[in-house]
């Protein structure tokens, strides 16, 4: 396990932990990765699984580079999985806040305000190069629905 994201200010805390490859060795799902949300606080506490594909951390890299420029990112809005937004500020609580709606199962929304520390973003890029280099890209899709393994 690998966390790809870790958010926490000791009172409450978000993360995302990529648990492994989805179907190691079939080739048009090698490069999935299983993973799962972790919320805690002193009032709630849950967990949500989830899927990543290459193009989700992707997605992520490019979240963290919004995040860094002041934006408010929205990560992972699909119908599978879980909604997560990030306020890098936010006004009302003075603090970079994370929101997460698991709108396609549970109807279930968190809103987690968070003292974090200066360099949280750079962490979160670290992170990310760990899970990249855990489980790296091993298959290239040519054309739609056509795969290969990378050389």
């Amino acid at each position: 396990m690998v966390e790809l994201i870790s958010l926490s200010d000791g009172d409450n805390g978000f993360r995302v932990r990529v648990l492994g490859r989805r179907s190691p060795g079939i080739l048009h799902l090698h490069d999935q990765l299983d993973a799962e949300v972790l919320i805690t606080s002193s009032f709630v506490s849950g967990r949500l699984p989830m899927f990543l594909l290459p193009s989700d951390l992707e997605d992520w890299s490019r979240a963290l580079d919004l995040l860094a420029a002041g934006q408010d990112i929205c990560w992972r809005d699909d119908d599978h999985s879980p909604e997560i937004r990030i306020q890098p500020h936010n006004e009302e609580h003075e603090t970079p806040a994370v929101h997460v709606e698991d709108l396609g199962s549970s109807c279930v929304s968190v809103f987690l305000p968070m003292h974090l520390e200066q360099g949280w973003i750079d962490e979160q890029r670290r992170l990310l190069g760990q899970v990249l280099k855990e489980w790296p890209s091993e298959v290239l899709q040519s054309s739609p629905g056509v795969y290969e393994w990378r050389r």
